[in-house]
């Protein structure tokens, strides 16, 4: 596998031989990843594959039993965090008294109690954000109205706010409908490329992703691979991966994962297989 970073700066995010376990169980087993600045990294992997154990190794909320994590360079002193951050699922009740802009500013006081004080700098910086992300339409709206696409936008703001090195999207896609998701991942790779900014994105469907990624990470049984999709999704690969048999299929420029021919054969039903990317078991 040629290395595609060649010739490219100092990784933003290194991971040296990430493993993790919980009591007997291995969940992540030497798991090797550099990211460069302004790249776009889809995180790809079945439910329990390890995808939300290794956002929290990445965040530093779960400590690996063994391996290094390294993130950046240091900040710049005026008090700008690595990583930006957009959870998975943020519910807000429809009758929330938070505006749009209350929202994104919790992204720099999120630790205090209340809403925060604006200052006439933080009030730039966050109608600064609002517009970066075209969301300053909704800045003064109830977040709890607007839908899932407006407020995922809203999040993403909040999670720019602090100009950070990496953005991690943990399954921003999984409850917008099909014109939300390309407006969001979109909008993601634009701010990424233009600030210089590393993404990665844990989705469930890879498609989507096909026209941004520039390299993707698959999860399988606590292992992972690191490339360019042509190199990653590979019949011989993932069958590598898994330990068993898997097909790989292009259907009119959508990638499926499937189980192999002999797949039952060896034991194994055909649904045990599941890479999240429109794959037909």
């Amino acid at each position: 596998m040629m290395d595609w970073a060649a010739g490219k700066d100092d990784p933003v995010l290194a991971l040296d031989n990430i493993s993790v376990q919980f009591d007997k169980r291995c969940v992540l087993k030497n798991v090797n990843i550099r990211v460069y600045p302004g790249e776009f990294i889809g995180l790809i992997g079945s439910n329990g594959a390890g995808k939300s154990t290794l956002l929290k190794v990445i965040l530093g909320l779960l400590s690996p039993t063994q391996g290094t994590v390294q993130v950046g360079g240091p900040a710049d002193g005026k008090g700008e965090r690595l990583m930006g951050y957009v959870p998975q699922k943020l519910f807000l009740a429809p009758d929330i008294p938070l505006r749009g802009r209350d929202l994104v500013a919790l992204g720099l006081d999120g630790h205090r109690w209340g809403i925060p004080l604006f200052s006439k700098e933080r009030k730039r910086r966050v109608s600064e954000i609002l517009e970066a992300v075209d969301a300053a339409r909704y800045a003064d709206a109830p977040v709890g109205q607007l839908s899932g696409g407006e407020q995922q936008r809203l999040l993403i703001a909040q999670a720019l706010l602090t100009d950070p090195q990496i953005l991690l999207l943990d399954e921003p896609l999984s409850n917008l409908d099909i014109k939300s998701a390309y407006e969001v991942i979109q909008l993601v790779s634009r701010i990424g490329r233009e600030k210089g900014i590393a993404v990665i994105l844990v989705a469930h469907d890879m498609n989507p992703l096909l026209g941004v990624m520039d390299r993707v990470v698959y999860l399988a049984d606590g292992k992972a691979l690191m490339g360019q999709i042509p190199d990653v999704f590979r019949s011989d690969v993932l069958s590598d991966l898994y330990g068993y048999p898997v097909e790989v299929l292009n259907v009119q420029g959508r990638i499926m994962v499937v189980g192999g021919r002999n797949f039952e054969n060896n034991g194994y039903p055909r649904e045990a297989i599941c890479c999240e990317s429109n794959e037909v078991l």
